[in-house]
């Protein structure tokens, strides 16, 4: 048995392995027609965002980005859900009335 090089290692493949592919079209959890608006601190280290659900899921990343383009802050579109890095409720509420969403500000 000879000794293995001192230049070669042990290469690791992704190719197979358990990462899920991302999904074509984004859903969304709420289709009443109603956009509703809820702050949420859970897990973010009381950092506080907003979370915006019943969006068309075809307009999902247009919205998301119109909201963190008017309002200054950071987001993300996450499982048919927007995720906007502002606790200003009305601000959003306002926004998404201009283009012509039904929204409710979700919670106390």
């Amino acid at each position: 048995m000879s000794k293995p090089n001192k230049n070669s290692r042990l290469v690791y493949s992704t190719d197979g392995g358990r990462a899920k592919p991302p999904d074509a079209t984004p859903t969304s959890t709420v289709t009443d027609g109603v956009v509703r608006i809820k702050r949420e601190t859970k897990g973010r280290k009381g950092k506080g965002v907003s979370l915006v659900t019943g969006l068309p899921p075809e307009s999902l990343k247009d919205t998301a980005k119109t909201l963190k383009q008017k309002l200054g802050v950071g987001g993300a579109v996450k499982d048919g859900i927007v995720e906007v890095q502002s606790d200003d409720r009305d601000k959003i509420k306002q926004l998404l009335e201009v283009l012509g969403h039904s929204v409710k500000i979700a919670g106390g």
